[in-house]
């Protein structure tokens, strides 16, 4: 929990036992990021005795500790569940239908902002054949269809059934566009048939990336292009008094929640390794200054109590770490990397 209200980090202190003054204040520190000065933490101390909520025990040496009464307690379970409730309010808690998710992302600044780097380093010209590897529900296939023109056409590829289905739905009546369900790392297309390919966000989550680009650079002309654009969620910074506890957070994003959590930073070798030449390296910084529209992203909430079950974090720093970010003020980074591959 944290709380500009000095009473109340003095009570949230206490909640495991008695401590003295000076211990109190290193725990508000590790609470809260800062110490009360010596007369906020008396005073403190001084208002929440007349109101029965704390008591003094007997001196230890030079120093007197002091402990929650049952009133205090009460008033901190209190406070505790008021919280949660904001919490509740502010975090998503169930996980979101995937295509919902994708259109609200697609949405956004932040994914307006690299998409744009993406079909400007795709170089599109009129006739070509393009490819959207992952295609997903079709997001992204009818702005490819008017770059190519009526002389072009564009294929969509995906293997979930069910964005296949959507893909087709929503491209109904496209001239020039198909929608195909296929593994990208097979992919059901001659040698050389392609001008230009594009993956976006689709690498993080395949099996085995390397064998999807060794199949771009089969599919792809000589001259041809293939632009990815892909998270290195190891990159993901959020601003937090406890550094252990930010990174324990993205530690478990990238250790179990994405299957190649640092593939952005993995783009270059990985296409060099494939036969392509690597041109551009382009980074493109998210940064999220509002706790919803970072949780739109990152489901704060969810993956939060998937790393307390898998033993990243202790559910006590759960607790206060969600009630830091919903509190506020917020900010969180991550860098997605946009990479444009050349067949010689």
């Amino acid at each position: 929990m944290r709380t500009n209200d000095a009473q109340m980090l003095v009570l949230c202190t206490l909640a495991d036992g008695p401590l003295h003054g000076y211990a109190i204040n290193t725990a508000i520190e590790k609470l809260s990021g800062k110490r009360l000065g010596a007369g906020s933490l008396y005073g403190a101390l001084a208002r929440l005795e007349a109101k029965e909520l704390v008591e003094p025990l007997e001196e230890q040496g030079r120093q007197r500790p002091v402990r929650l009464t049952p009133q205090g307690r009460a008033v901190l379970e209190r406070e505790a569940q008021s919280m949660a409730r904001v919490t509740e309010h502010v975090f998503e808690t169930a996980v979101p239908d995937r295509i919902g998710y994708l259109d609200r992302l697609a949405a956004t600044d932040i994914a307006r902002s690299y998409k744009h780097v993406m079909l400007k380093q795709l170089d599109l010209r009129p006739g070509h054949f393009a490819l959207d590897l992952g295609c997903g529900p079709g997001t992204d296939l009818t702005t490819l269809v008017q770059a190519v023109g009526p002389a072009g056409s564009v294929m969509g590829v995906d293997f979930d059934t069910e964005m296949v289905r959507r893909a087709r739905e929503r491209s109904e009546g496209v001239a020039g566009l198909t929608v195909q369900r296929a593994d990208v790392q097979s992919l059901p297309l001659r040698d050389a048939t392609v001008d230009r390919a594009r993956v976006d966000r689709t690498l993080q989550h395949v099996e085995q990336p390397a064998r999807a680009l060794r199949e771009a650079r089969r599919v792809l002309r000589p001259g041809g292009r293939l632009v990815m654009g892909e998270p290195d969620w190891d990159s993901l910074a959020i601003d937090f008094p406890r550094l252990e506890t930010a990174r324990a957070y993205t530690r478990h994003l990238t250790d179990r929640v994405v299957r190649n959590g640092v593939i952005g930073r993995e783009l270059p070798r990985l296409a060099l390794a494939a036969g392509f030449t690597v041109s551009e390296v382009i980074p493109v910084t998210s940064v999220f200054r509002e706790v919803r529209a970072a949780d739109d992203v990152l489901g704060l909430r969810r993956n939060t109590d998937r790393a307390v079950a898998a033993g990243y974090l202790a559910a006590k720093d759960a607790r206060e770490w969600l009630d830091h970010l919903a509190e506020g003020p917020f900010f969180a980074a991550v860098t997605l990397y946009v990479v444009v591959a050349d067949v010689p």
